[in-house]
């Protein structure tokens, strides 16, 4: 699985977003101004996309290329374009 060559770095990455969730949480019991709890929504779902487009293109590049090198220059090409659009789509 793709995922375990950077479990460690995902691991850190989740836990970020748990601890955004739990601020925006924290801001909604506190009764803080809407505009703060949006700000909050707004960077926990900037990096839940991050994480997407992550997984995303490390899924394409181990399961849709493969790892051992076989792709043609237009598989490579088109899996490229379409990690840019994934990348754009998700920020």
């Amino acid at each position: 699985m793709h995922t375990t060559h950077s479990k460690e770095k995902l691991i850190l990455r989740a836990r970020r977003i748990t601890g955004q969730v739990k601020a925006i949480e924290k801001a909604i019991q506190e009764d803080k101004e809407c505009t703060e709890v949006l700000h909050l929504l707004s960077a926990c779902h900037g990096a839940m996309n991050g994480l997407m487009s992550e997984l995303v293109e490390d899924h394409i590049l181990y399961h849709v290329l493969g790892t051992k090198g076989k792709s043609s220059s237009k598989q490579v090409e088109a899996a490229e374009q379409l990690m840019d659009v994934v990348k754009t789509y998700l920020r």
